[in-house]
């Protein structure tokens, strides 16, 4: 399974760990994806979808 939202499309990204003698290291932030049924047009589908989005829809009005 890719880390990646079904929904907003985020992806990981890429960077350095940075010491304190600034030696650097590369490194990846991944999204917090989570396999989850959601409404969707109606009937319930299970997605990979981030926490972030997840929290929207269930703000959203029913």
């Amino acid at each position: 399974m890719a880390v990646k939202c079904e929904v907003c499309g985020k992806i990981p990204q890429y960077g350095h760990n940075v010491s304190h003698s600034k030696r650097r290291t590369p490194r990846r932030w991944l999204p917090n994806v989570h396999r989850q049924l959601v409404m969707i047009e109606g009937e319930a589908k299970r997605v990979s979808i981030c926490t972030r989005c997840l929290r929207t829809l269930s703000r959203l009005p029913r």
